[in-house]
């Protein structure tokens, strides 16, 4: 961890925050790897509060207006208006210019290396406060005790960690192959206020496998710095009570109630995710069933692209490396 900087406003427009803060539950993975639908769920635990994916604050949520999971604009939702008044004294002090800039030089995949080597310790700081100074104003103005992000940014959480926050680390795995074929689709992004950001990215089969490659050695290396655990999307609609349980362990609240979650179904509520997957607009009872439209929908030469390309990690967190119909070793 890095050394405690006193107190002072940085251009990032947040204060140091000094101590830890409030335990930050971090869901890092790569994309479509159901962080979402894991995030509403912890969200909906007496004592949490889920942000969504924070590293899209600034640009999604400040400059473009986006909508917030409530429905309402960012910039019009009573709950996000508050926490930038506790963090910065409103969010007009946030330099949002700033923060791209910092975002541009510390928190990439291809630059955790650097970072855990000590590189870039003050722009760590710098951005790791801001996020921070985020996170401890959504915990008292929710009365919550713990954070959920669900950024999945592993550069992010490299940040974090080594900017003082009391990161508690949640690894999500999806099927490589899943995941690349999630991520061929078209998916429309209904809080968008303009055609030019109305759909989610596309991307192919081979830059999804090194992502995933990438992501997920990351993510291995943090774990062995801070509190982590391992789960995989497959076991988590498989019996979502028992993993909610083994997450929130993490932060002490393994006992917690659950009563909107059962065996096959959860009840979502209405959530203050600044940025995230479509579901999070998703309400009421959703039926727990695993998404594997890739078995049948993907086309072979893809499934066998990505198979070869990623098959030392699929056996490493056992999964088929089968050519057909993959199916989980476990």
């Amino acid at each position: 961890m890095s050394a405690q900087t006193t107190p002072e406003t940085s251009p990032s427009g947040a204060a140091d925050p000094g101590p830890a803060g409030p335990p930050v539950l971090y869901l890092a993975g790569i994309g479509r790897s159901g962080t979402t639908l894991l995030e509403r769920v912890l969200g909906a635990v007496p004592g949490v509060v889920a942000l969504g994916e924070t590293m899209h604050l600034w640009e999604r949520g400040l400059e473009r207006g986006e909508r917030c999971g409530c429905g309402e604009p960012f910039t019009a939702c009573e709950f996000w208006a508050a926490v930038g008044e506790d963090a910065f004294g409103g969010w007009e002090h946030v330099d949002t210019a700033r923060m791209a800039a910092l975002k541009q030089r510390v928190d990439r995949a291809s630059r955790v290396p650097a970072l855990a080597a000590g590189a870039m310790a003050d722009d760590v700081r710098e951005y790791a406060a801001a996020y921070r100074a985020v996170h401890a104003a959504a915990a008292r103005v929710s009365g919550a005790r713990v954070v959920v992000d669900s950024s999945k940014q592993v550069s992010l959480a490299w940040a974090l960690a080594l900017g003082g926050a009391d990161v508690r680390l949640v690894h999500c795995l999806r099927d490589a192959r899943g995941v690349a074929h999630s991520w061929a689709q078209e998916v429309a992004r209904p809080e968008a206020v303009d055609a030019a950001h109305g759909e989610m990215p596309r991307y192919s089969a081979a830059t999804v496998s090194a992502l995933w490659l990438l992501h997920n050695v990351e993510i291995e290396a943090l774990g062995c710095r801070v509190p982590s655990m391992r789960l995989r999307y497959e076991d988590f609609v498989a019996d979502p009570r028992t993993t909610t349980r083994e997450v929130l362990s993490l932060v002490g609240l393994a006992h917690a109630p659950l009563p909107h979650v059962t065996h096959d179904a959860l009840e979502l509520g209405v959530t203050h995710s600044c940025a995230g997957n479509p579901m999070r607009y998703t309400h009421g009872s959703v039926p727990v069933r695993r998404d594997e439209r890739w078995r049948t929908g993907q086309p072979v030469a893809q499934r066998r692209a990505v198979t070869a390309l990623t098959w030392p990690l699929l056996r490493r967190y056992s999964y088929s490396t089968s050519y057909g119909q993959a199916a989980s070793t476990r």
